[in-house]
Parts: structure tokens; sequence; C-alpha cells
């Protein structure tokens, strides 16, 4: 299987381009919104890694710690993606005209 290795590849690219792109940043709400889109990078990074690990060893321990990633990925999708929507609504608020 290719693709989970691509994949976990993308996701800390993108991973590590959010946390530079806070650095770059000034403002205070952009670095928030940046840092919760980091957040569905490294979620995803440790989701894919969990099911790659399960698929490449295909042992019950391997499963049982697949598990925890999985869990723990998906938390971290879904906690980055509630904070995206809500900061992406605060810049909005703020900003009318664009």
């Amino acid at each position: 299987m290719i693709i989970f290795p691509i994949l976990i590849v993308l996701s800390l690219v993108f991973y590590v381009y959010y946390k530079v792109a806070i650095l770059k940043s000034k403002d205070g709400l952009t670095q928030r919104y940046f840092n919760a889109r980091s957040k569905i990078c490294l979620g995803s990074f440790v989701l894919f890694f969990g099911i790659n690990q399960y698929l490449f060893y295909l042992t019950q321990i391997s499963l049982f710690i697949g598990i925890i990633f999985i869990l723990l990925g998906g938390y971290q999708i879904y906690d980055g993606f509630k904070q995206t929507r809500h900061y992406r609504s605060e810049w909005k608020r703020l900003n009318p005209s664009e």
C-alpha cells in the first residue's frame, strides 16, 4: 500500500508549513487559525500512521496501538475542524467588508 506513506508525508509537510506560517504571521487570530489547521494535519498524520502500521505488521499488538493512534488522530482532526470553523467565523465577524 503506497497510498498511506504518501498521505503520511503530505500531512507532515502541511503540518510543518502551517507551523512556519504561524511564525511569519503577526496577527493573533491568524496564528490561532493556522494552529488549528496544523492540528488537523497532525491528526491526519497520526491517523494514517496508525493505519499504516497495522497494515504493515498485521499483529494483535499493532492493532491495539493502531486503534489508539486512530482515536488520538481522529480527536485531533475533530478538534482542529472545530477550532478552524470558530476562528474563520471570528475573522469574518471582525472583517465584514472582505
